[in-house]
């Protein structure tokens, strides 16, 4: 398995990105000044988008994890490759995701905390609605650790 940055086309893997954030054009909104990462064992399973913030905050906007392979601990792999390679230069990690019984338990079992929420996220800035296990997803949870 190797975790590897990419510098250059980072759009080739957004069929992957679009699993973690449904809507092009908010993935538009980071991709190009976050650093993306790409999980292989051997081909392309996983990949995660992140962003420095300022004040010491490296953000998750984006990880997702081919359905094939989820619950293979990729997505934890991921996270800790994230946490070794920027603990040194970071105070806290940082993830936004919808209230949602799919993500907020893996995020809990990395040992995210919520600090808040951002009342109508989902319904404000994504052009359709969207459903993650049969529910509408609204309030944006913000999560956090420190490194």
């Amino acid at each position: 398995m190797k975790i590897t940055p990419v510098n250059h086309n980072k759009k080739q893997f957004l069929a992957l990105l679009l699993l973690g954030d449904e809507q092009e054009s908010m993935i538009d909104c980071y991709l190009e000044r976050g650093t993306l990462y790409v999980l292989q064992d051997p081909e392309v399973r996983a990949v995660c988008v992140v962003t420095d913030e300022g004040d010491g905050v490296l953000e998750i906007k984006n990880i997702a994890v081919s359905p094939e392979f989820q619950h293979q601990g990729y997505g934890r792999r991921l996270i800790a490759f994230i946490e070794n390679a920027y603990q040194t230069f970071y105070h806290i990690l940082r993830v936004g995701t919808g209230d949602s019984p799919l993500t907020l338990p893996f995020y809990e079992r990395c040992g995210f905390r919520e600090v808040r929420r951002i009342p109508g996220f989902f319904t404000e800035h994504y052009d359709h609605p969207i459903i993650e296990a049969g529910k509408q997803l609204v309030d944006m949870v913000i999560l956090e650790k420190d490194f």
